[in-house]
Formats: structure tokens, sequence, C-alpha cells
């Protein structure tokens, strides 16, 4: 299986340490089965940081090896789904959430942070949160690869 992460800085090791807390998944490296989508985040992060260029770095990974991992998948947008993304976007702790290696399932919107304040802050319900955490253009999934054990099946082509 081919897949594919978006960044402005080029790299050959992957550190976790380096990604950033408080993602829908956890703190772990991401990917994507889309090229336009991962082509799409490098652009964001180039936009964001001013330094480097979009570039699309692409891995492969053997899908037999990874059926000694722990993995979670979400199919769809649903309020387990939901629930997962608040329980790692208001992780304090700098251990993660979750004991999972690889999770997969959709990509929240952008605006992510003022939807889980309002539900929160019982402003909206959960069935209301899900709807509006749907990413605008439709379904896309995302890779999270969250510990070292998974990270290492990755390979760079």
């Amino acid at each position: 299986m081919k897949l594919y992460h978006g960044t402005n800085i080029d790299f050959e090791k992957i550190d976790i340490a380096k990604s950033k807390p408080n993602k829908d998944f956890g703190r772990g490296f991401y990917l994507s089965a889309d090229y336009k989508q991962a082509q799409n985040m490098a652009n964001i992060k180039f936009e964001q940081m001013e330094t480097g260029k979009p570039l699309v770095q692409e891995y492969s990974i053997d899908k037999q090896e990874m059926q000694n991992l722990k993995i979670l998948v979400f199919d769809d947008y649903t309020e387990e789904w939901a629930k997962f993304i608040l329980l790692n976007r208001n992780n304090p702790s700098a251990t993660p959430a979750h004991n999972y290696d690889i999770v997969i399932g959709p990509i929240a919107n952008d605006r992510v942070g003022v939807q889980l304040w309002k539900y929160e802050n019982q402003l909206i319900d959960l069935p209301t949160l899900v709807k509006r955490l749907k990413y605008m253009k439709g379904i896309t999934i995302q890779y999270f690869f969250g510990t070292e054990r998974a990270i290492q099946l990755l390979k760079r082509v």
C-alpha cells in the first residue's frame, strides 16, 4: 500500500517527538492514501511556516506486516469517532490518550477547536458535533502512525 505525507521540509527519519500534540488522533505521523490530499497539506504547511517548499513524501507499507499492530479504524463520521477526536485534542499530557499503533479514519474539518468548545460548553449536542466536524470536501481518510513499532514498517520510496 502506498501512503503520502505532505510537508514543507524534507527529512529522512520520522520523529514523533517533532509532531504537534492535540491532533485528531494524537501526536504522531499522519499520511494519506490520496496524493492530492497530501499535496494540499504540503501547501498549507508551506503557507503557515513560510519556509522550505511544499513537497510530498511517498511511503510504502506491507499490509501483512500491519497484522501484529494494534489498529483502530473509523469508516465514517460517527459519534465514536467524534469522542475519540475529543479525547486526543483535549489531552493535556505528553502521554498518548490511547495505545493504538495505527488509527485510520476521517479528517475533521478546519474548525475543530470551535466545535469542540461548543460541545464541551453544552451549546451543541453530540450528533451536531459529528455533523459539524465532517470535512467539507467529503470523507477524506487519514492514516495515523503513533508508535515507533508502526513507523518502522513505513518504507520511504
